[in-house]
């Protein structure tokens, strides 16, 4: 009923930058917060980034000031520009999005299928 797609993931040298893009459809009254997460080889996945519909950002320790999430709700989609990447950051990359679906009233959390970076030193 509602699907989540990411794309622009891929291979990038340390230094490097990448765009991820996230878009939601599907049956969508409204979209609470949005957010990407990531899963590295052998780790439990952690939070990266979260964004509120008022646009309050949060970010994981570890990438602040490198990666910065913004959201475009016309479009139902989430951004994550990721600048100065190293190889520590190398993972299946997910968002999530908490939905209110048509003719509900309570919210769920819907995931995407990850798209993988991998950051080459």
């Amino acid at each position: 009923q509602v699907q989540l797609v990411e794309s622009g993931g891929g291979l990038v040298q340390a230094g490097g930058s990448l765009r991820l893009s996230c878009v939601a459809s599907g049956r969508i009254f409204s979209i609470n917060a949005m957010g990407w997460y990531r899963q590295a080889p052998g780790k439990q996945r952690e939070v990266v980034a979260v964004i509120t519909t008022g646009d309050k950002t949060n970010y994981a320790d570890s990438v602040k000031g490198r990666f910065t999430i913004s959201r475009d709700n016309a479009k139902n989609t989430v951004y994550l520009q990721m600048n100065r990447l190293k190889p520590e950051d190398t993972a299946v990359y997910y968002c999530d999005a908490d939905v209110i679906r048509y003719g509900t009233t309570s919210s769920y959390h819907y995931w995407g299928q990850g798209t993988q970076v991998t950051v080459s030193s």
